[in-house]
């Protein structure tokens, strides 16, 4: 995973949640469909994909699905 768009696809395909490129800056709660189970899937999802743990109490304190990509990518 190296770019947005294949977070983006990634939340859509592997997720199915209803995602585009230009939601990637909204907040966890404005995300139609997210709640906590997603959150952790896609920590799990993300690791996997990554082969890096990532920091977990930073994916919590996450507000935006930017947050979380960019915590994917420098981890």
């Amino acid at each position: 995973m190296n770019t947005t768009e294949d977070f983006i696809a990634l939340l859509r395909d592997a997720m199915g949640l209803p995602v585009a490129e230009e939601d990637i800056g909204r907040t966890l709660d404005e995300v139609d469909g997210w709640d906590s189970v997603h959150l952790l899937s896609l920590l799990t999802l993300l690791e996997q994909r990554t082969g890096r743990t990532l920091p977990f109490a930073q994916v919590l304190e996450a507000a935006t699905l930017r947050d979380i990509y960019t915590l994917a990518v420098a981890a």
